[in-house]
């Protein structure tokens, strides 16, 4: 079982940053490649970025690809680095964990999730 805590959202006007991080809880976070979604009001939840369990494979969404950065550490942190932020990235962020191994863009794929954190960008 892992439980997993987002922070670090919040306002922001276009063109800065945010650093959104995950906190998980329980002793096999290192078995789980983690991902970050979000979903803005009347749409779907959609995937932004995800990390292999080893730290040494990243994937991201074309919308935020060069823009964002997803890191994990050893203390079972996973970042969401956000740069030139758009008023199009204004959604809730979760942060997600999957078992399967191979980096899954798929948001049904992922076995536990945060309870999101709300970003902000005002034109």
């Amino acid at each position: 079982q892992v439980q997993l805590v987002e922070s670090g959202g919040g306002l922001v006007q276009a063109g800065g940053s945010l650093r959104l991080s995950c906190q998980a809880s329980g002793r096999t976070f290192g078995s789980y490649d983690m991902g970050w979604f979000r979903q803005a009001p009347g749409k779907e939840r959609e995937f932004v970025a995800a990390i292999s369990r080893s730290g040494g494979s990243t994937y991201y969404a074309d919308s935020v690809k060069g823009r964002f950065t997803i890191s994990r550490d050893y203390a079972k942190n996973t970042y969401l680095q956000m740069n030139s932020l758009k008023p199009e990235d204004t959604a809730v962020y979760y942060c997600a964990a999957n078992r399967r191994f191979g980096i899954s863009t798929i948001r049904t794929e992922y076995d536990y999730w945060g309870q999101g954190t709300q970003v902000t960008v005002s034109s």
